[in-house]
């Protein structure tokens, strides 16, 4: 869905795109050999953009002349594209970050933003202990959408995703259910994974497995915003 919505831009080969938070750099690849995107991708943690050009390196096999596009490294100003998948519900100042995005855009450029872990009315305290929260208030819709008023961007477009990708992925993979197996031995047992992979890995491992039970159930939600900001290049 992100990568279509991308394409409804109808951005020109050779945009200037910068992957925030861009992990190991799955996306910045495909934005680059998809569309021919020129893409800086950005990420703080130095193993992760180790990943990313380990994987430029096999990736020209598949895009010839893809190595010339995708650079790993600090992000530079007049991008045309943010693009940020999953990675604001670990900000704590949100303003912050939409004000940098804002900053490294062109007039008429787009932020195109995906977040997983917002909660819904259901979410309750008790909740949190087996899926906690990094950043509360960056989990938050009315925070979030606060800190996009305040930054002047315009939203194009908002999509909430509830179960739906949850109930797809349950019918082509099954993958849910299988969480939902884990989180049930994660918890009748603790000590004995606990024993076996120590407390913050067992922490972890439960809140992976509730992340997707809560989706599918409606306590957690996703959303996409499209975010324009006004004016034209010159």
């Amino acid at each position: 869905m992100l990568y279509e919505m991308t394409g409804a831009l109808h951005l020109p080969q050779g945009t200037k795109v910068v992957d925030v938070g861009c992990g190991d750099g799955r996306h910045a690849l495909q934005l680059a050999g998809r569309f021919g995107f020129r893409v800086t991708a950005i990420d703080p943690v130095e193993y992760q953009v180790a990943m990313g050009r380990t994987s430029l390196k096999a990736a020209e096999e598949e895009h010839p002349g893809i190595a010339d596009r995708v650079v790993f490294s600090v992000g530079d100003a007049s991008q045309d594209l943010v693009w940020c998948r999953d990675v604001l519900s670990h900000v704590v100042r949100l303003d912050d970050a939409y004000g940098e995005f804002w900053r490294v855009l062109r007039p008429g450029g787009h932020a195109l933003i995906y977040q997983s872990v917002f909660v819904t009315e259901r979410f309750g305290p008790a909740d949190e202990s087996m899926h906690p929260l990094d950043v509360p208030s960056s989990a938050d819709p009315a925070c979030a959408e606060a800190a996009i008023a305040v930054s002047g961007f315009s939203v194009s477009t908002r999509i909430e995703v509830g179960s739906e990708w949850g109930e797809h992925l349950q019918e082509t993979t099954g993958e849910p259910g299988r969480r939902l197996l884990h989180a049930a031995r994660l918890l009748r047992d603790p000590e004995r994974y606990i024993s076996k992979y120590g407390p913050e890995m067992y922490r972890l491992m439960v809140a992976d497995c509730m992340w997707h039970i809560f989706r599918m159930i409606g306590k957690l939600s996703g959303r996409i915003y499209l975010l324009s900001k006004p004016g034209s290049a010159a």
